[in-house]
């Protein structure tokens, strides 16, 4: 079977299409996978750079803005009523302990109550980085129902804020049978935090004495 035989016409649009086809494929295997390919991948990593030089440029723009609000946040802290106002455990314990009495002496109604012992409770020494220092004393109580009630609510939910924990109520079994109304003997542990300042950190940090070499 004989190709049919085509015109001069038909010729040159096969030679420009085969030529198409050609250059293109061309373009492809020899330009854009060794030129064209490389260079749009440097200009997306470019155009990425600038994108994040300008992120970066507008951070530092707004350094001195974030400092300031950053230093008021501090200073907002630290006119916060949240912890103890005494800079040191021991004036912080002490502390504690009067404001049981005054708390206690606060609330006469509806029977008696008295602060029969208190005492500091010893904690484990903060490390120096630590901006917090926990505080405890025990607490000791003889007091009627009423008065009780009123103390305990005004130490937990005043300020600063103040923690009642490991606390037992009892009452005389022998004596409750000969008086019903003794008043109830009440034991707690109370505790607050201090704000702990470097210096009071480094002067809590334990102390060689002479004795210590033996």
């Amino acid at each position: 079977m004989k190709m049919p035989i085509m015109s001069p016409r038909d010729s040159r649009i096969a030679a420009i299409l085969l030529l198409l086809v050609v250059l293109i494929a061309g373009y492809f295997v020899l330009l854009h996978g060794w030129f064209v390919s490389p260079l749009l991948d440097i200009r997306s990593q470019m155009a990425d750079l600038r994108d994040t030089q300008s992120r970066f440029a507008a951070a530092i723009a707004e350094k001195p803005e974030l400092q300031k609000r950053i230093a008021m946040l501090g200073q907002g802290q630290a006119a916060s009523q949240a912890f103890l106002p005494e800079d040191n455990p021991s004036a912080a314990a002490a502390g504690l302990m009067q404001r049981v009495v005054d708390v206690v002496a606060a609330h006469p109604e509806g029977g008696s109550c008295d602060v029969t012992q208190k005492m500091p409770v010893p904690n484990p020494t903060a490390a120096a980085n630590e901006p917090y220092r926990k505080v405890a004393v025990s607490i000791s109580l003889r007091c009627d129902v009423q008065p009780l009630a009123g103390a305990l609510q005004q130490l937990e939910q005043g300020s600063p804020y103040l923690f009642i924990d490991d606390m037992s109520i009892y009452r005389n079994p022998v004596a409750a049978q000969q008086n019903n109304a003794l008043p109830l003997e009440v034991q707690f542990t109370l505790s607050g935090y201090i704000r702990q300042t470097k210096a009071a950190g480094a002067a809590n940090a334990p102390v060689a004495t002479p004795g210590d070499d033996s």
